[in-house]
């Protein structure tokens, strides 16, 4: 008696893009999915859920997209029909709730672009993140030329982790993009971490820059010590000469000031909160 009620219920169905050609990359998902609001006895609805079902509605690609514009649309009024045609005589569609089915497509148009992480990634207090691999580091993006001249990274659906310590490698998604289409759309991402420690190097020359020619500028101390933030491992490959300390003789040529500023001009790469031991020294300026 309840089988022989009529019901409405709504329907989940895959619809397929088929028969495309090898010249021709399809810059949409391959399978979409539409929703439709069904109206029949139950029995008859009950055999949707659990016998056969609801085939897959086959879109060949040559009936739709018939130019080079390397987009087009199925509206749910073909859509409907196609579904209609696997349907019981007494089945009704009474609502949909898709407008329409984009395909979207491209005659090999691509460009390689590099791999960026996108997200939220803090390992355990005193340990920081000291270099990011990617596997593989660039992509293949096929799009539109207008996406093409846009897109400038692949960049990877959220990746959120914290409070670890060892190396960390996440296998994650590339960022979907409608009408663009990523290969390969997976990629790994290892962060290597190391522990924080403050460290010092001293001896660091002071370089004098904007000097006129025929005049020296001579500064006292002439070398100085830099403190820094940096990683245990990366430590051990910093030498002195990564670090560039200036006084600029403009700053000391109108002789308002009896000291000169210095300045910290470059660090390497993977150094923090880098500090000079002195702001100010004693300078002379002379003659060659």
């Amino acid at each position: 008696m309840t089988l022989n009620i009529t019901y409405e219920r709504e329907f989940k169905v895959p619809v397929r893009i088929v028969n495309v050609p090898e010249n021709v990359v399809l810059t949409s998902d391959e399978t979409d999915t539409i929703r439709v609001v069904l109206r029949d006895k139950g029995l008859v609805l009950v055999r949707y859920y659990y016998g056969k079902g609801l085939k897959p509605l086959d879109l060949n690609f040559k009936n739709y997209a018939r130019d080079s514009k390397g987009t087009t649309s199925v509206g749910m009024a073909e859509l409907a029909r196609l579904l209609s045609m696997q349907l019981s005589a007494s089945t009704r569609i009474v609502t949909t709730k898709n407008e329409k089915v984009d395909i979207f497509y491209n005659y090999g148009k691509k460009k390689n672009v590099p791999v960026k992480w996108h997200g939220n990634v803090v390992p355990e207090q005193m340990y920081f993140i000291s270099n990011v691999e990617y596997l593989p580091d660039s992509v293949l993006v096929y799009a539109s030329d207008e996406q093409l001249d846009i897109i400038q990274a692949a960049v990877t659906e959220p990746i959120d982790v914290s409070n670890f310590r060892d190396t960390l490698t996440v296998e994650c998604k590339i960022k979907k993009i409608k009408g663009v289409k990523f290969v390969p759309e997976m990629v790994k991402v290892k962060f290597m971490t190391d522990v924080l420690t403050e460290e010092s190097i001293g001896d660091i020359p002071v370089t004098g820059i904007n000097v006129p020619e025929g005049k020296v500028l001579r500064t006292f101390p002439s070398k100085v010590t830099v403190k820094f933030v940096t990683g245990v491992n990366q430590f051990r490959k910093i030498e002195k000469k990564d670090f560039v300390v200036v006084a600029d003789y403009n700053d000391v040529a109108k002789g308002n000031s009896e000291k000169c500023k210095i300045q910290l001009r470059s660090v390497p790469h993977g150094v923090s909160r880098a500090s000079l031991s002195v702001k100010e020294v004693d300078y002379l300026i002379e003659e060659e």
